[in-house]
């Protein structure tokens, strides 16, 4: 606790931050705007699709204004309109997201008015036939003679918020759907001071009438339509709230308020329950993208084209796409959606029950989630590791989206944002923590190793630096010691800064390497090299990875002598000894200088056998100790030896890339060798020049099968005593 208190104070603090947004004591627009994307994303990723053929909008489309003329129509083309809807068509309820807020005069009717109150004033006979045939050009008249006994709901709109007064009023708003003062003390339901509404002839024969404003979130995408709108101290219900009450009968809406907290939950109408938030909006159950209900041009209407079978008995929209219209909303769908589509998917919400809502324990779910794990992991995650860190939030990310996705399917829409930001900046916060903390220990640990080890091995002993240390200790290794064949005559026939830039080239190439397959550079010594497998990191593998470094420099050195070679320089050849066992290692030297190096018989075994590479003619030699713990790849045993200064002799041997493992030749080609090394030291020499003479065959330059050969005929001229034991023993290093 007290090693991690400043990083769990600061932890603490965040989540004091995110309970005190999810109390409303503070604004973080931030989160907001992120639990509206995550809504969104919800909505956008389980839309049930498809085409809900219940409600099919009749659309003031381009087709219509270009067959029928520009919007808006005379209203006896807007009647004859809705005679083809209901006696052709046999359609449900009409709805109109339009409003009729001024008198239609196209018919000339004010002309003929203002000539019988004046020019025709006294004339009796104008005035009859004025009075006779007034109706038949009063196209107002004549759209509310037929709108007036037929399930036909009208649309306006409110403006002037209560904050900002003297916006202006036209037309004439329906009669309430509501008044209830416990209502305006148990909601916040959104009060306006102005209104757009129908003319009263047209209002008064209408069966209902809703407002269609949309509220959009600070974001300008709606994601809500307003059930209820407050003017006057009376509420008033929205379009397809009116045209869904029109379909069954104008029944009565009544407020249901949660036991919980008193507030306004939901509506109830008839067999439908509404959920709505306190502003008395609900949220839209969109389907999915524009076109998720039919669409009839109003053309097709008028001139009789649609298809009666999908209009009859459906719950008919009039709105517009056509763009100059001004009807196009951002929706979570699209950025550019119908708002007549709008109001089809929250009516077939309504007929579906397919209405979300947000119970009125999500705050408090939030807030006491935002709680727990803020605690969790303010005092847990200091004390983990990167990869446990990352695995825990990991899991309880997993966890709190399961939660909300289980709850989304059912209906209800919990808060996600608070939680899940809270959690990836407590993961962020601890995880920078750790990684400058980790970049404070890893200076630490380069300081002490950076000149011996790879990057990778640094950083993986700077996880905990305690485990590490350069004190001596023996361990079991591998050693690779590699040096420049004739390298003095090389060096003595270049130019100093040529032989800088040679030697800077190879030592770098070899170098990285060494340091790819995790070895530990022990020390340059002119142009040899000498390197080792298991410290300061224990490694299981050493002697593999020390044998697959010394087959891929050998390789890289053919790239080097091509690029050497294109500038002039000199060819160069390398020979490697490799051998394992126990060694010890560390920090070792005197008062002045010390070097983390190794030391022991295995050591010392293991630069004779570089020496021996000229010997037998091949670029890397590995002890016995290194044969058996490596079993892939080929292995080509070259001699039993006793080098200088080691009484017992070793088995030595070549490996062999993976090829030898394949390739069906190189298998033979192993094979002969073996036979031809068994029958040597059986002193049968007939049978090992056999197998030699079918290898030099294929191999006449091989210098190990030429060196056989001469130790053939020289124990056919002076043959071995019965203690011959085929070693061959090296008095020179």
């Amino acid at each position: 606790m007290k090693k991690h208190a400043l990083r769990i104070a600061i932890s603490l603090g965040i989540v004091a931050i995110f309970l005190l947004y999810r109390l409303d004591t503070i604004q973080l627009p931030l989160v907001h705007q992120v639990e509206l994307w995550s809504y969104d994303w919800r909505l956008k990723n389980t839309l049930p699709g498809g085409q809900d053929t219940q409600v099919v909008i009749v659309d003031i489309d381009e087709k219509a204004l270009s067959e029928i003329g520009r919007w808006p129509w005379s209203r006896n083309v807007v009647a004859k309109m809705l005679d083809q809807l209901v006696n052709k068509y046999g359609v449900a309820v009409v709805g109109f997201d339009v409003v009729f807020a001024e008198p239609d005069t196209s018919s000339g009717i004010r002309e003929l008015d203002s000539l019988a109150k004046k020019e025709l004033k006294n004339c009796t006979e104008y005035q009859k036939i004025l009075s006779r045939n007034r109706s038949r050009f009063d196209y107002d008249a004549l759209l509310a003679s037929r709108i007036k006994g037929r399930a036909v709901v009208l649309g306006y709109y409110f403006n002037g918020d209560e904050d900002k007064q003297g916006k202006r009023s036209s037309g004439m708003l329906p009669e309430s759907s509501l008044v209830s003062e416990e209502l305006k003390s148990r909601s916040n339901i959104l009060k306006k001071t102005g209104f757009g509404a129908n003319l009263p002839v047209l209002q008064k024969a209408s069966a209902g009438a809703g407002h269609f404003n949309p509220k959009p979130d600070q974001d300008g995408v709606t994601r809500r339509v307003p059930m209820l709108t407050e003017y006057n101290g009376a509420y008033y219900e929205s379009l397809s709230l009116a045209v869904f009450r029109t379909l069954f009968g104008q029944p009565e809406i009544k407020p249901v308020y949660n036991q919980k907290d008193g507030l306004l939950g939901w509506l109830e109408v008839a067999d439908l329950k509404l959920p709505v938030d306190l502003n008395g909006a609900a949220l839209i159950p969109y389907r999915g993208g524009q076109g998720s209900f039919p669409y009839v041009s109003a053309a097709d209407i008028l001139k009789g084209r649609a298809a009666k079978e999908l209009l009859e008995g459906a719950i008919v929209l009039v709105g517009t796409t056509a763009p100059g219209l001004m009807d196009l909303r951002s929706t979570p769908v699209s950025p550019v959606y119908p708002g007549v589509e709008i109001h089809a998917n929250m009516l077939a919400g309504f007929l579906n029950k397919t209405l979300r809502h947000a119970p009125a324990f999500a705050n408090t779910y939030e807030f006491f989630l935002i709680l727990g794990l803020g605690l969790l992991l303010a005092f847990l995650l200091p004390r983990l590791g990167p990869l446990a860190s990352l695995g825990l939030t990991v899991a309880i990310l997993a966890v709190v989206s399961t939660i909300n996705l289980i709850a989304w399917h059912k209906l209800l829409v919990l808060p996600f944002a608070a939680s899940v930001l809270m959690i990836l900046l407590l993961y962020v916060l601890n995880a920078t923590w750790g990684f400058l903390e980790e970049a404070r220990i890893k200076h630490q640990i380069t300081g002490l190793f950076g000149q011996y080890v790879p990057p990778q091995i640094v950083s993986t002993m700077s996880r905990d630096p305690r485990h590490f240390t350069m004190a001596a200790e023996n361990r079991e290794m591998t050693v690779l010691f590699a040096d420049i064949v004739g390298f003095t005559s090389i060096s003595e026939g270049l130019e100093p800064r040529v032989l800088a830039q040679v030697m800077n080239d190879y030592l770098s190439a070899m170098t990285s390497i060494i340091y790819r397959h995790g070895g530990t550079i022990d020390k340059y010594i002119g142009d040899a090299i000498m390197a080792f497998w298991g410290a300061p990191l224990v490694d299981a593998d050493h002697a593999s990875h020390a044998v697959q470094a010394a087959l891929e420099m050998q390789q890289r050195m053919v790239q080097l002598r091509q690029e050497f070679a294109a500038q002039g320089l000199p060819e160069l050849q390398i020979g490697i000894g490799i051998n394992s066992g126990q060694m010890r290692v560390g920090n070792m030297g005197s008062s002045y200088r010390v070097a983390y190096t190794v030391m022991g018989d295995a050591v010392n075994l293991a630069s004779r056998l570089e020496g021996l590479t000229r010997q037998y003619g091949v670029w890397i030699i590995a002890g016995e100790a290194t044969r058996q713990r490596v079993s892939e790849g080929g292995w080509l045993e070259l001699d039993l030896v006793r080098v200088k200064g080691k009484h017992e002799p070793v088995a030595i041997f070549e490996p062999c890339d993976v090829s030898f493992s394949t390739d069906e030749t190189r298998q033979q080609e192993l094979q002969r060798h073996a036979e031809l090394i068994a029958r040597y030291r059986a002193k049968d020499w007939d049978g090992a020049e056999a197998h030699l003479n079918e290898l030099l065959a294929r191999f006449p330059e091989n210098t190990l099968y030429r060196l056989y050969r001469e130790r053939i005929t020289l124990c056919r001229q002076e043959p071995p005593n019965d203690s011959w034991d085929g070693v061959c023993t090296f008095t020179t290093k």
